[in-house]
C-alpha cells in the first residue's frame, strides 16, 4: 500500500476519473471529429477534390479496386463496430449507451496509433445482421475493430469474418486483451523468476478476453495442464458436457486445460498457483484476500475487470502477492488493450497484410515486453510500458509488420527499420496534430479545475 495514501483515499482517487467524466464529456459533446488531410488553398481546390477533377481518380480505381488504397485513406482507416451488448464492465447497456467508449477508443486509435477509426454502433443484437454489416462496409475501411460484443456470438462473428472479408477483422476484446496480458506476464515471470513452462495459471472468468488470452499464453510456452479456469459455476473440467453445443470454445477449454480435471470453484483453482489471471465481474471483494494467501510464494496476480478490479491492488500484496496488475491506468501495471491496439492497426496497416494472426498478437506481447526490459527495466511495479511511452508503439507496430510479411500475408514490403521509421513519422504526426489543435485554441480548454 502506498506510503503516503490511506485505503479511503486511493478508493477515493479511483473514484475520481468516473467524476470527472460527467463533466469533461458533455462539455466536449464527444470527443473525436473529421478534420481535412489536404490543401484547401481556395474554393478551387474543390474542382480537384470533387468535381470534376475526382472523375479520374474514380476511373482509375474502377480500372484497378487496389488504388483506392492510393486514390483515398482506406489503408488508414478502422471501424470500431460494437452491439453494446458488452461494454467495459457494464454488461448490455445497448448501442447509444456504448457510444462514448466507442468514441474514446476511436481517440486511443488516433492518438496512440495515427489511425483515424470511427464508431460504429449497430442497433441490432442478430449476429448475422452485424457480419452482414462488417461485409457491406469493406469498402470505406481498411481494417475492422469488434468491440464490446457479448459471447457466445462474439466467437462466430470474428471467425466468419476473418474467414469473409477482404480486410482485416479482429476482436479487441479477444485478441487485444491477450496480446497486451501476455506481455505483462512475460516479465512478471522474469521478475519472480518463473518460466512459463513450470507455472500453475488460474484464470477467473471464461469469457471471450481470457479465453484468448489462454490460448496465446499456451502459445507463449505455458502447460496447458496447467491452466485451471472458472466460469460461474466453477471450474472447467471433462464433466462439464453442458457446454458442448451452447459454449464451444468454454468446452474446447474443457478438453485443453485442467490435466488434473480438478472440480471445484475459484479457491481450489487458486490455490497453489503461481498465476492468477481474472477478467471477471467488477469488483472489488470478487476475489478473496484469503484466495491469494493461498497461492504459491511469489504469487502472479493479474486482477483487470473494468472499472474495478476484482480485488484491489493494495489488498492483493497484503495477501502475499508479489506482482499485481489490474486493466486501470491509475494504478501500477495497467494490463489494457490500449497498448495493443493501436500499434497493432498501425503495423498490419502499413504493411497492407489481410489478417491479424496469432503470431501478429504474440509478436506484439514480445515487443512490448522487450521494450519495457531495454528501456526502463524491468520490476515488480513497471511490468510493460504505460501508454504516455508513445516510443513503444511504433516499436510495437514495426514487430508486427515484420511478423505479417515474414507469414506471407503483406502487400507491402519493408525493413524493420524503414517500419518503425514509417510508423513514427504517422504516430507523431497524430500526436502534434492534436497538440497544435489545443494550442491554438480549436480544442477548447478543459473546465477549470479539471
Amino acid at each position: 500500500m502506498s506510503a503516503q495514501l490511506t485505503k479511503e483515499e486511493l478508493i477515493a482517487k479511483a473514484k475520481k476519473p468516473a467524476e470527472d467524466a460527467l463533466k469533461m464529456h458533455p462539455h466536449y459533446r464527444g470527443k473525436i471529429a473529421v478534420t481535412a488531410k489536404c490543401v484547401v488553398r481556395s474554393v478551387a481546390d474543390f474542382a480537384v477534390w470533387y468535381t470534376p477533377g475526382v472523375a479520374a481518380a474514380c476511373k482509375d480505381i474502377q480500372a484497378n479496386s487496389e488504388k483506392v488504397y492510393e486514390h483515398t485513406n482506406k489503408g488508414n482507416m478502422v471501424a470500431v463496430v460494437s452491439d453494446g451488448t458488452r461494454v467495459l464492465g457494464l454488461g448490455d447497456i445497448g448501442p447509444e449507451a456504448g457510444m462514448p467508449v466507442m468514441e474514446g477508443k476511436a481517440l486511443i486509435f488516433k492518438y496512440l496509433g495515427g489511425v483515424d477509426a470511427f464508431p460504429i454502433c449497430l442497433d441490432t443484437k442478430d449476429p448475422e445482421e452485424i457480419i452482414r454489416t462488417v461485409k457491406i462496409i469493406q469498402p470505406c475501411f481498411g481494417g475492422i475493430n469488434l468491440e464490446d460484443i457479448s459471447m457466445p456470438k462474439c466467437f462466430r462473428i470474428l471467425d466468419t469474418l476473418r474467414k469473409e472479408c477482404r480486410i482485416p477483422v479482429w476482436h479487441d476484446d479477444q485478441q487485444g486483451t491477450a496480446a497486451v496480458t501476455v506481455a505483462g506476464l512475460l516479465n512478471a515471470l522474469k521478475v519472480v523468476g518463473k518460466a512459463p513452462d513450470q507455472i500453475r495459471v488460474a484464470m477467473v472468468g471464461a469469457g471471450a478476453s481470457n479465453i484468448r488470452i489462454a490460448h496465446l499464453i499456451i502459445k507463449a510456452g505455458v502447460d496447458p495442464k496447467k491452466v485451471i479456469m472458472c466460469d460461474s459455476k466453477g471450474t472447467l473440467h471433462a464433466g462439464r458436457t453442458e457446454l458442448k453445443e451452447k459454449y464451444i470454445e468454454k468446452w474446447e477449454m474443457c478438453e485443453l486445460t485442467n490435466g488434473e480435471n480438478l472440480v471445484g470453484d475459484i479457491p481450489d483453482a487458486m490455490n497453489g498457483a503461481d498465476v492468477l489471471i481474472a477478467l471477471s465481474t467488477p469488483g472489488p471483494d470478487v476475489i478473496k484476500k484469503e484466495w491469494i494467501t493461498s497461492m504459491n510464494k511469489e504469487a502472479i496476480v493479474f486482477c483487470c475487470a473494468n472499472p474495478i478490479p476484482e480485488i484491489w491492488p493494495w489488498d492483493a500484496k497484503e495477501a502475499g502477492a508479489r506482482v499485481v496488475a489490474t486493466g486501470r491506468s491509475d494504478f501500477a501495471n495497467q494490463v489494457n488493450n490500449s497498448l495493443g491496439f493501436p500499434a497493432i492497426f498501425r503495423g498490419t496497416l502499413d504493411v497492407g497484410a489481410s489478417t491479424i494472426t496469432d503470431e501478429m498478437c504474440l509478436e506484439a506481447a514480445r515487443s512490448l515486453a522487450e521494450f519495457a526490459e531495454k528501456h526502463k527495466g524491468i520490476h515488480e511495479d513497471y511490468l510493460i510500458p504505460t501508454m504516455d511511452e508513445w516510443e513503444v508503439f511504433p516499436y510495437e507496430a514495426a514487430a508486427v509488420g515484420m511478423k505479417a510479411i515474414e507469414q506471407g500475408i503483406a502487400k507491402y514490403t519493408y525493413t524493420r527499420d524503414e517500419l518503425y521509421a514509417l510508423a513514427t513519422k504517422t504516430i507523431r504526426h497524430a500526436r502534434d496534430e492534436i497538440e497544435t489543435l489545443m494550442k491554438e485554441g480549436i480544442i477548447p480548454p478543459a473546465p477549470a479545475g479539471l
